[in-house]
């Protein structure tokens, strides 16, 4: 009898183990984090992050509109910043609108890809960055555009675009499958073509 329950007992946890899902062992391992009422997960893509938050519907509109979801699904590593609808609100009136346009799309995609940065970056790594180059770091985006980040009194982390336009970030650290992605208060600009 004592011999039946031990092997009951042993056979329980393989029996349990066999039963999971697949992905069972990956979602345990996924971190997330909660982002005004929406959980981000580090198992998801960054597009199936944004697209669940009330607050980057915008964001999601445009990147849907720069028709580069896929690319920022199947991308190698990156960090977003991810400016908020209140972001976008900011800007000139009518201006978002005209980007939104067909005609418009290859500047989208230039504005979108300016908040991108290849590889995914911490907020220690700019921290770090910050130091090392005296106070002031310099992050290359995917358009080719520059961005710097400095730490301001409050020990927020500032960023400002190429126009001297100033966006502080207000999330930190929000993992995705393929990187990270911050939240930003204000959209980044990049100099005009000419």
């Amino acid at each position: 009898m004592k011999r039946s329950i031990l092997v009951l007992f042993l056979l329980v946890p393989v029996t349990y183990l066999f039963a999971q899902k697949p992905d069972s062992l990956a979602a345990r391992q996924a971190t997330t984090k909660n982002v005004d009422g929406t959980i981000m997960s580090s198992a998801k893509d960054v597009v199936e992050n944004i697209s669940g938050s009330p607050e980057l519907t915008i964001l999601t509109k445009a990147i849907n509109a720069a028709g580069i979801a896929d690319n920022l699904k199947s991308s190698g590593a990156f960090t977003l910043f991810a400016p908020t609808n209140k972001a976008f609100d900011k800007l000139v009136p009518g201006q978002l609108d005209t980007l939104l346009l067909p005609s418009h799309k290859t500047d989208l995609t230039d504005l979108i890809n300016y908040h991108i940065v290849s590889g995914s970056l911490s907020s220690k790594d700019i921290e770090r960055q910050i130091k090392a180059g005296n106070g002031t770091a310099t992050l290359t985006t995917l358009s080719g555009g520059i961005i710097t980040a400095q730490i301001n009194e409050n020990r927020n982390i500032v960023l400002t675009d190429e126009n001297g336009g100033q966006s502080i970030i207000t999330r930190l650290d929000i993992p995705h499958i393929s990187g990270t992605m911050f939240i930003i208060n204000a959209v980044l600009l990049p100099k005009a073509k000419q």
